[in-house]
């Protein structure tokens, strides 16, 4: 196993006038009744700690009491716009539990949870700084995975719904050495493919912190898959190991289990069966796709030294001329999703061209 990969704080990239209008296209650019820059005037705040007493890094925030119902009726609202395609009808039944902030990471972001007052069910969402490695990063999840993801752009806000499950850190801690010996098996199959699918759409530092795994109950077995949550690093980083998450020390106990559980003919098994599953995808939405990386590779995402170190990695591991050529990072994530397209098809005996 190569080396650990080290954090660098990421440079935020504001959305271009191209993405913004794809992002109007398929409405997501919309207005809001507020802003990221006025959840910033809140007067202070209490630390939140787990259940174990630790820090979480988030603190509960206040506003002045003359600013309160205006912030309150604004994210009810961006509920609506989020949930119901901005039906108010709504607005009476919900009501803003609680705002808390997080001045760890790129975006700084609000998390805000709303109850419905009538059944006493509550989700969150997110408000953070718009930036355009998160906005390609989310609607590439929604396009190349099997998660479909709902966000919202205006301005220099984001609003990002909540991905429910259990946080990759405390599913190791609390739940994978419980796990019988025949899911422990699933568990590593699908950490396989979710390596795969970040390392070919190119999704960087997912730690254990910026994934959850999610548990769905079959009638004869639990389900599991693992999703990301945090999209900061979409095609940022110049190295390969840092879109692999099994190289990140915090997952060592996941690639671990997956040594453990699954002969090398498996995992190239697995690997394959993500790779058919994401060229599948990208077919299917070809149009859409298509129109998403012609605005990326007019994007600055990233450095020059980054792109000229991951485009020399990516040659070396599939020998495709086309990373040589490569100039930006929407250009090299089109390469790579175009070789595992015409791979897919070229050994596919039942595609018929």
């Amino acid at each position: 196993m190569s080396n650990e990969v080290t954090r660098q704080k990421k440079e935020v990239y504001p959305i271009s006038e191209n993405l913004r209008n794809y992002l109007k296209k398929y409405h997501r650019n919309v207005k809001l009744p507020i802003s990221y820059a006025e959840l910033l005037r809140f007067q202070g705040g209490l630390p939140i700690y787990d259940e174990e007493g630790n820090d979480t890094l988030w603190l509960q925030i206040f506003f002045p009491e003359s600013e309160q119902e205006e912030i309150n009726t604004g994210l009810k609202k961006i509920y609506s716009i989020l949930h119901v395609d901005g039906n108010e009808d709504i607005l009476p039944y919900l009501k803003v539990e609680r705002i808390d902030f997080c001045s760890f990471g790129n975006t700084k972001p609000f998390r805000v949870k709303i109850r419905n007052i009538i059944n006493d069910n509550y989700s969150y969402l997110y408000v953070k700084q718009a930036d355009s490695s998160r906005a390609y990063g989310l609607e590439l999840e929604d396009i190349l995975s099997p998660n479909q993801i709902n966000f919202l752009v205006q301005g220099d806000t984001l609003i990002e719904e909540h991905i429910p499950g259990i946080p990759g850190d405390v599913f190791m801690k609390n739940y994978l050495t419980e796990c019988p010996q025949e899911e422990q098996a699933a568990i590593a199959k699908e950490f396989v493919k979710f390596n795969e699918r970040c390392f070919i759409r190119l999704l960087g530092d997912m730690r254990s912190y910026n994934y959850v795994v999610v548990l769905t109950h079959d009638f004869d077995r639990i389900q599991y898959r693992f999703r990301a949550i945090d999209f900061d690093q979409q095609s940022y980083e110049g190295e390969r190991n840092f879109y692999t998450p099994q190289f990140f020390k915090e997952n060592y106990p996941l690639v671990k289990l997956a040594e453990r559980n699954l002969p090398k003919d498996s995992i190239e098994q697995y690997k394959n069966e993500e790779r058919a599953l994401i060229a599948k995808r990208a077919n299917s939405n070809y149009e859409r796709l298509g129109r998403l990386l012609k605005c990326m590779k007019k994007d600055v995402l990233s450095s020059d030294d980054r792109i000229k170190n991951l485009k020399k990695e990516l040659l070396e591991i599939t020998g495709d001329v086309k990373f040589k050529k490569a100039n930006n990072m929407g250009t090299i994530l089109k390469s790579a999703i175009d070789f595992v397209t015409r791979n897919y098809e070229n050994i596919n005996p039942y595609i018929i061209k």
